[in-house]
């Protein structure tokens, strides 16, 4: 039971998706309470009320209910209503209409625009970024992590067919599967995901061995950090150390996880945004 006019809020996830994680990691470090549902990746029945197809969904009720999709857009419009109590939550939303695009290969795409951007007055602007340099940087960041980072992740759980199948096994028991429909996505998933692994890997030139795009992403990430801060936040993680946190969480358990850890200098940065997340 939350107090009266409280955010109600309802995330609509696959556990090991990236972009939920990265919602999960920004509400968690926020204490704020959430119920998730679980979707079924195969069937997506939990999600039939929406005509946007994709997780994460972010039902929100600060007095009247809104749904807020797009992972990036999530975060931006509740930590600028968090901020700022001027507008309602609604108002925020509108500032991120979708636009629709066309990419390269003729689909027709949802765009969001702004998702980077805090909508912000300019003494709440100075208050959260004291100095322009501090925004544009966060900026950067969390897009590099959609952009980048995130794609650096199935062809590195799936880069081998014993990966794959540990990958998969992984979905299965942390998703929402039925008992047969658990064997089919182990098996037959961990095989297609394998092949799609080296599809993803040309796509994005990647080498050939992506550990090392992994490797090199990550080490480029605790360089930005820098020796001289705690988080990229400073004292505090912002928006771009939950981001990077979010997307890189969903591997843990897994080979690429344990590697990542052992032959980079990512470590000592994660245990921080754990505990600080735990805390």
């Amino acid at each position: 039971q939350l107090p009266a006019g409280s955010l109600q809020l309802t995330l609509y996830q696959y556990k090991t998706c990236p972009f939920c994680s990265k919602v999960r990691a920004f509400l968690d470090y926020h204490g704020l309470p959430y119920e998730i549902v679980e979707v079924n990746p195969i069937m997506r029945k939990e999600i039939k009320f929406s005509s946007y197809r994709k997780v994460p969904i972010l039902l929100a009720n600060a007095g009247s209910p809104l749904q807020l999709n797009d992972s990036s857009v999530i975060i931006s419009a509740i930590k600028t209503y968090l901020i700022s109590r001027r507008n309602s939550l609604e108002e925020i939303v509108s500032f991120y209409p979708p636009v629709k695009t066309v990419t390269e290969k003729g689909k027709e795409v949802l765009e969001y625009e702004n998702k980077y951007w805090l909508m912000l007055d300019e003494k709440e602007t100075k208050r959260v970024y004291p100095v322009k340099e501090v925004r544009v940087e966060e900026m950067k960041w969390r897009k590099w992590a959609d952009d980048w980072l995130v794609h650096l992740i199935s062809p590195n759980v799936y880069r081998t067919p014993k990966e794959a199948l540990e990958s998969f096994d992984y979905i299965v028991r942390e998703g929402k599967f039925g008992t047969l429909e658990g064997l089919f996505a182990k098996y037959v998933g961990a095989v297609a995901m394998f092949f799609i692994s080296k599809r993803l890997k040309k796509r994005h030139h990647l080498r050939d061995d992506v550990r090392e795009d992994l490797y090199e992403a990550v080490n480029e990430w605790v360089k930005a950090v820098g020796k001289h801060r705690l988080f990229m936040g400073g004292n505090q993680p912002n928006l771009a150390d939950l981001a990077v946190y979010g997307v890189l969480r969903v591997m843990e358990g897994l080979e690429a996880f344990d590697d990542m850890m052992v032959h980079t200098k990512i470590q000592p940065w994660y245990q921080r945004m754990e505990e600080v997340i735990q805390k």
